[in-house]
């Protein structure tokens, strides 16, 4: 088992270090001017979108789940175990530098989440629940490549609800186990969690997106809200050291770390692997739930993920470095994964506070589980329209959440590594390709606001592109409440999109 690892650690690097990094970066930066620094630019417009009323058709009901929903689903997959046994990995493997480079690639990464979230909202499908999308979408219907799409989708199935759910399983059972029985005895613990666990993800997923939209909704903000309470605790119980470790994160940025023994290379490419990891900024994840999402405009959602980037890295995993870096860790025997932030937080708190942080991981992972799973039903949709599919998929992921609660942790990490360095190349291929249409649509977007439009697309708008399913009229698109304002705003602002502002 020891050489699996070890293939998989070395090929996964070679990967990031070869393809994935330059690709990040070079993409990246792009869209960052090309969209006129979209993700600074706008940030006004992503507080406002994301509380956007949500269209309901002709019963009154909304069409979808509403831009805050879509959000929360995002928010649940990102904010899960990357933000804390993560962010405690980049810090053990890279030092404080790590951190760095996480903050930079989420600012440059935000670019390219509203490209890939605006597109995958301009190419969304309709389902029972609502719509349904994502990069499998906009690659099978934007570049005329099913057979695209569905490796992505294979890919993702793969990568988020089975290896980083068991990830999240084993980071739950861990933290478990290590607050029952901090001496390792009770090798029962894993299994228990691992069943209770299951049972739980079962009641959720098996009803569908409405259900775990309503459960995100309610647990996100909680956790969030919980965990960055902790970490503002001990923050300023050690507020002294606060300016010793941002001159840390700024100086050991560029060079040699010599207590975890890590090089400029080791450090800039732990920091990006664990950003993405966490943010998912890029990577194709966040797509899935931003299509879900019905709003007027494909740039809502575009601007709405872009947030959730920011949310993610600048105030959760920034807490959690806060949390460990103020605590003067032992960086040269570090364990890797949760160990890390957990002995920060009880040095500081006392032992107790492994109780509260074992009920915060729990909210976190199992939030994490949740918007994993349901991006591997979009793209399974994607698939194959067959229910019977749709059933056994939801009932390996529940078995993955049990055998995820009792395997090693080495081996899913650095799987999850890989197999999240291949889906990440596929997606922005595919984004850089069809980045021109979410430049198009954010001219259209900006050049209604400035009109004093609540802007709405539809697809005319577009008309050299085809594959756009939905966006039919403005009565489908705002719905029967706002139809006449929509009537009498008009339509002038239609000519301008082959033309300069």
């Amino acid at each position: 088992m020891d050489a699996v690892n070890e293939f998989v650690l070395a090929s996964g690097d070679l990967l990031w270090s070869w393809i994935v990094l330059p690709l990040v970066v070079v993409l990246g930066l792009y869209f960052t001017f090309r969209s006129g620094v979209v993700q600074f630019r706008l940030i006004p417009e992503m507080f406002r979108t994301l509380t956007d009323k949500t269209p309901r058709d002709e019963s009154g009901e909304p069409q979808s789940v509403s831009a805050f929903q879509a959000f929360t689903i995002s928010a649940a997959s990102r904010v899960g175990v990357g933000n804390i046994a993560g962010v405690g990995t980049a810090i053990a493997i890279g030092g404080p530098g790590a951190i760095f480079w996480m903050w930079l690639m989420a600012f440059v990464g935000g670019a390219s989440s509203f490209v890939e979230s605006t597109l995958g909202q301009t190419f969304k499908v309709r389902d029972a629940d609502g719509f349904r999308g994502g990069p499998a979408y906009y690659i099978e219907r934007g570049l005329k490549a099913r057979w695209a799409g569905v490796l992505f989708s294979v890919i993702l199935i793969v990568c988020f609800p089975f290896a980083f759910s068991s990830l999240q399983a084993n980071t739950i059972s861990a933290t478990v186990s290590s607050t029952v029985a901090p001496d390792g005895g009770a090798t029962w613990i894993p299994w228990v969690v691992g069943v209770v666990l299951a049972a739980l993800t079962a009641l959720v997923v098996f009803g569908g997106v409405r259900r775990i939209a309503s459960v995100t909704q309610a647990v996100v903000p909680l956790m969030a809200l919980i965990y960055l309470l902790i970490g503002l605790v001990i923050v300023a119980m050690n507020i002294t050291r606060l300016p010793e470790v941002f001159a840390s994160i700024f100086t050991q940025a560029f060079g040699f770390n010599e207590v975890v023994g890590a090089t400029i290379g080791t450090i800039i490419l732990t920091g990006v692997k664990r950003g993405m990891f966490s943010n998912e900024a890029g990577l194709g994840s966040a797509p899935n739930a931003g299509a879900s999402a019905a709003v007027t405009h494909p740039v809502k959602q575009g601007l709405v993920q872009t947030l959730g980037v920011y949310f993610d890295t600048f105030l959760i995993c920034s807490i959690t470095a806060f949390i460990i870096l103020v605590s003067d860790p032992d960086l040269e025997n570090a364990t890797r994964g949760i160990g890390l932030t957990q002995d920060a937080i009880v040095a500081n708190l006392g032992s107790w506070s492994s109780i509260l942080l074992s009920i915060v991981i729990f909210l976190l992972a199992f939030s994490s589980i949740l918007g994993n799973y349901y991006y591997g039903e979009s793209n399974i949709e994607f698939i194959t329209p067959r229910r019977g599919v749709l059933t056994a998929y939801r009932s390996l992921v529940v078995l993955a959440i049990l055998v995820g609660s009792v395997a090693g942790a080495d081996l899913i990490w650095n799987f999850a590594d890989g197999i999240m360095g291949l889906m990440a190349v596929v997606n922005l291929i595919a984004i850089a390709l069809l980045s021109g249409i979410a430049f198009t649509l954010l001219r259209d977007y900006t050049h209604q606001r400035r009109q004093g439009r609540d802007p709405v697309f539809t697809r005319d708008l577009l008309p050299g592109v085809s594959g756009i399913e939905c966006w039919v009229d403005e009565a489908s698109v705002t719905g029967p409440i706002d139809l006449q304002t929509s009537k009498r705003q008009s339509s002038k602002h239609r000519d301008h999109l082959h033309h300069d502002d």
